[in-house]
């Protein structure tokens, strides 16, 4: 049996408790990351469903935004859902005025695609050939284009719509895992720390 690997969690904002338990039910042992140090201790990171324009700005706040990006570029490995897969993305599209990402996955995320937050809804889908998982979509993104080295994982609304991405050490869907109770995409994740 292998050591569980620690895997943070962005625990300034967002559904931070679901993606813990998410991660121990896959396999990990999860912990919070809130400063710098916390950050230098993990193998991966989680960074969760929220609002991006206020996690890049307490991320600026708590002096985590610079390590973010360079524990990234160093090869991390980190999955972001919702509003992490936008903080994931080198470009977006509907944010505020200079608003920022950490980056790291070639693509291009359109925020709040799928409309507001009354046009919630939740699908099956087949999610890197592992089977069918079940998404909820929140206020969601959308990834509008990616660039030649990121593998689509899962398409929505009938394929038209890319909501799952690899690139690499990084991992990023545009729905909810932790909130159905399917630790599918978690499992994949702490495999992919695993890995490296």
């Amino acid at each position: 049996m292998s050591i569980a690997p620690t895997v943070g969690v962005f625990a300034l904002q967002g559904d931070v408790r679901e993606h813990a338990r998410a991660l121990e039910a896959a396999g990990a042992r999860a912990v919070a990351v809130r400063r710098p140090g916390e950050l230098e201790a993990v193998d991966g990171l989680v960074i969760p469903g929220g609002e991006s324009t206020t996690m890049w700005k307490l991320a600026e706040t708590f002096e985590l935004l610079e390590p973010l990006r360079m524990r990234i570029k160093g090869g991390m490995p980190a999955y972001g859902s919702c509003a992490g897969m936008i903080m994931l993305a080198d470009r977006i599209e509907g944010g505020i005025e200079g608003q920022q990402t950490i980056g790291g996955i070639d693509m291009v995320v359109r925020r709040n695609a799928f409309g507001r937050q009354v046009d919630s809804f939740e699908a099956d889908l087949d999610f890197a050939g592992r089977g069918s998982i079940r998404a909820i979509f929140i206020r969601a993104p959308w990834v509008e284009s990616i660039g030649s080295d990121v593998e689509v994982l899962a398409r929505a609304e009938a394929g038209d719509r890319i909501v799952a991405v690899r690139q690499g050490p990084l991992l990023a869907t545009s729905f909810h895992p932790e909130l159905t109770g399917d630790v599918g995409v978690h499992s994949y994740f702490v495999d992919m720390v695993r890995e490296l």
